[in-house]
C-alpha cells in the first residue's frame, strides 16, 4: 500500500509524504491528511525495550513512505539527541491518580521539540528528494512556544529562513524572552498587536495569495510550515503515544493490550489529534479527553456538534490554548464526514463566512471516542496547588487544564482507566503562575519566581531559563495584524 496524503478541500490534490511536507499547507487551503491508516506492527513485548529512537522510526517508517531507512536514521539521529535532558526524551512520571507523559525535556522546554527538533531535517530531506533547489521560508504563527522550537530547529539551517508572528501581549514573559532573544541570521520574529487567531488567519491568508506565491518563485523562494498544519509536524507526534505506551507495559503499570486513556490539553488540536492516529495505528486507547482553557470553542463543539467561533477571546494563563480556531481540526472533520473533501471545504468556507458551522450526518464510532471539558482560571490554579499537595510536584498550567479537566471527568464518569496526561510544557516557561498556585503569592516578576519555584519544587533550572535574563533582546520589531505581509515582503526583499 502507497500511503498517499490529501488535501481536506480537494479530493484530485493528492500527494506523497515528501511532497507534503515540503508544500506544508495545501494550495487549497486545505490540510495534507492520510486517507488510510498505515499497518504498524506494535509488538509491545517488543517496544518496551525500546528506545524513543527505535520507536520513531517504526511510526516514521510506516508515515513517511518515500523515505529511504537512510534518510530517516539522518533525521532521527539528528533530531533526538542531547538537546533533550534525559536519554528517554519524554520520560513518564507517575502521580496519585494518573501519569504525566513530560514532552518539555528539549532545549526550549515545550511539547514542540518533540516534532520540531525533527522537522526541519524531514523539509530539508524533502527537499532534496524532490529537486528543490528554492530558499524555503518558514511562515509561522505561534501561540507561545511553536515558534522558539522551530527557530531553534531552523537556526541557521542552510537553506531556509524562518519568520514567526506572535502575539504581543498574548504570551508569558519567558516564552516572549525566549523568541526575542533568539540566534541565527535566517530567523526573524515579529509581534502583532492582535491575538493568535489574528495572526494565524493572516499566515494561512499568505500561503494562499497566488500572487504573492508567483512573486517569491520568481525570487527562487517557496513558503512552507512549521505550525501542526503542516504534517511533518503532526506524524512524529504520533511517535510519544506509542513509546508511552510501551513504558507503561514495560513498569508493570498496565498489561499488554490494557486501554488507556489519553487526556490532552488542546488549542490547535494538533497534540490529540496525534493520539487519535496513535489509536487508528494499534495503540489501546479508549477515550480520548480533550481540555481546553475558557477559550472552550471545542468543548462547546464536542458537546454540541456546532463549531462556533463567535465569542470573545479570553487571555489565560494558558496561553499556548488561547485559540479560537483550531486549525487541525479540520483533519478530524476530514475523516468525521468520511474524508469527504468537498464537505469539508463547505465546511470550513461556512466557518470563515457565518464565524461557525453545524455537523449532520458524521461517523459516531470516531466522535464517541472523545470526551470534553474545560478548567476555568479558578480551576487551574486550584489544579496546580492539589498536585502539588498531593504528589509534591508543580504542573505548568496548561497541564494543571488537562489534569483539571481529567479529576472532572473522572469524579463524574466512574472511569478509573489509567490515564496519561500529556504534560506539554515545564512550570519554569510560566514561574509566576506556578508560584502563585503553590504559595498564593504573585511575586511580580518572573526571574524572582524561576528562584522560588526552584526552591518549591527541587527541580533543577533549565537551561533555556538559566541564561535568559542576561541574553540581549534581538528581535523588537511589532506592526499591525494587516502589515503582517509587508514584513514579510521586507524580510524576503520582494
Amino acid at each position: 500500500m502507497t500511503l498517499i496524503y490529501q488535501s481536506t478541500r480537494d479530493d484530485k490534490n493528492q500527494v506523497s509524504a515528501s511532497q507534503a511536507i515540503l508544500q506544508g499547507l495545501a494550495a487549497d487551503g486545505g490540510l495534507f491528511t492520510p486517507l488510510e491508516m498505515p499497518k504498524v506492527d506494535l509488538d509491545f513485548d517488543r517496544l518496551k525495550k525500546a528506545s524513543y529512537q527505535e520507536v520513531a522510526k517504526l511510526v516514521l517508517s510506516a508515515f513517511l513512505e518515500d523515505f529511504t531507512s537512510e534518510e530517516l536514521d539522518y533525521c532521527i539521529t539528528n533530531a533526538y539527541d542531547d538537546k533533550f535532558d534525559t536519554r528517554a526524551i519524554a520520560p513518564i512520571v507517575k502521580l496519585d491518580n494518573h501519569y504525566n507523559l513530560e514532552l518539555f525535556h528539549g532545549s526550549t522546554i515545550a511539547f514542540k521539540d518533540m516534532a520540531l527538533s525533527i522537522l526541519p531535517y524531514l523539509l530539508t530531506t524533502s527537499a532534496k528528494k524532490q529537486g528543490v533547489d528554492n530558499k524555503i521560508v518558514i511562515l509561522t504563527a505561534t501561540s507561545g512556544d511553536t515558534g522558539k522550537a522551530a527557530m531553534a530547529g531552523f537556526e541557521d539551517v542552510p537553506g531556509t529562513e524562518i519568520i514567526v508572528f506572535y502575539p504581543k501581549n498574548g504570551v508569558s514573559k519567558i516564552q516572549e524572552l525566549q523568541m526575542t532573544t533568539q540566534k541565527g541570521a535566517n530567523t526573524h520574529v515579529i509581534a502583532i498587536d492582535g491575538n493568535f487567531d489574528d495572526a494565524q488567519t493572516e499566515v494561512k491568508r499568505m500561503f494562499n495569495d497566488a500572487d504573492l506565491r508567483a512573486r517569491l518563485l520568481e525570487q527562487h523562494i517557496q513558503l512552507s510550515s512549521a505550525n501542526s498544519m503542516n504534517i511533518g509536524r503532526l506524524v512524529p507526534q504520533i511517535v510519544y503515544y506509542v513509546y508511552a505506551y510501551a513504558q507503561l507495559v514495560k513498569t508493570g503499570d498496565i498489561a499488554k493490550g490494557q486501554a488507556i486513556n489519553v487526556t490532552v490539553p488542546t488549542g490547535n488540536f494538533g497534540n490529540i489529534l496525534a493520539a487519535y492516529y496513535a489509536r487508528e495505528i494499534g495503540v489501546p486507547i479508549a477515550k480520548l479527553i480533550c481540555a481546553s482553557n475558557e477559550n472552550k470553542v471545542l468543548t462547546d463543539f464536542f458537546q454540541t456538534g456546532t463549531y462556533d467561533k463567535k465569542r470573545d477571546f479570553k487571555v489565560t494563563s494558558s496561553p499556548s490554548m488561547d485559540i479560537l480556531v483550531s486549525s487541525n481540526l479540520e483533519r478530524l472533520i476530514f475523516h468525521l464526514v468520511g474524508n469527504d473533501a468537498a464537505k469539508t471545504k463547505e465546511l470550513m468556507e461556512t466557518l470563515v463566512s457565518k464565524g461557525e458551522y453545524q455537523l449532520d450526518q458524521v461517523d459516531q464510532s470516531i466522535l464517541n471516542l472523545f470526551e470534553a471539558g474545560y478548567a476555568s482560571e479558578v480551576d487551574t490554579e486550584e489544579e496546580i496547588q492539589k498536585v502539588y499537595q498531593e504528589n509534591n510536584y508543580i504542573e505548568d498550567p496548561h497541564t494543571a487544564v488537562a489534569s483539571a479537566v481529567y479529576r472532572a471527568y473522572r469524579e463524574h464518569s466512574n472511569d478509573d482507566t489509567p490515564t496519561v496526561v500529556a504534560s506539554t510544557a515545564s512550570p519554569y516557561k510560566f514561574p509566576r503562575v506556578a508560584v502563585k498556585a503553590v504559595t498564593g503569592e504573585d511575586l511580580g516578576d518572573d526571574f524572582s519566581a524561576v528562584d522560588q519555584l526552584h526552591q518549591l519544587s527541587g527541580v533543577i533550572v533549565p537551561k533555556a531559563v538559566r541564561d535568559l535574563q542576561m541574553t540581549p533582546v534581538r528581535h523588537k520589531t511589532v506592526v499591525a495584524t494587516d502589515d503582517m505581509q509587508k514584513a514579510v515582503e521586507n524580510y524576503l526583499g520582494v
